[in-house]
């Protein structure tokens, strides 16, 4: 028997989506910010040398916006997971660069912000496989 057994089922369902409400939060909010100020989605972009900015900021927008409602809404859950979790190694990779930047204080706030955001990526590889087996189960 799960621990989750005693849990009744109504409660049990609000926290799990209010946990992947967590999970989706930055995204949900980085696109919808993004989308309400594409100049400064461009910009992004441009700053950390992506090329064709319009696009990569358009392209992170909707994916940013469409993977959150894939794992929100249930519906191919493991593949919002897994993209999402794709988009943050990599954006965690361009962005959190520490071992480029000089001892001190900004160093060690981008060490950190590099391994929460691994951290992001262990949960939704966890997200994406539980909802494979879930399917398949």
């Amino acid at each position: 028997m799960s621990a989750a057994a005693g849990i009744p089922g109504p409660l049990r369902r609000a926290l799990f989506f209010l946990g992947l409400l967590g999970l989706c939060a930055a995204y949900l909010q980085g696109g919808l910010n993004k989308l309400l100020d594409f100049p400064g989605a461009v910009a992004e972009a441009a700053h950390f040398g992506l090329p064709v900015p319009g696009l990569v900021a358009a392209a992170t927008i909707l994916l940013e916006l469409l993977a959150s409602a894939l794992i929100l809404s249930g519906r191919l859950r493991w593949l919002g997971a897994l993209a999402l979790g794709a988009f943050t190694l990599a954006a965690t990779f361009l962005a959190n660069r520490y071992w480029a930047l000089p001892p001190g204080q900004d160093r060690f706030m981008a060490a950190n912000a590099f391994f929460e955001h691994l951290g992001l990526v262990g949960a939704f590889l966890l997200l994406a496989l539980w909802d494979l087996h879930r399917e398949r189960g």
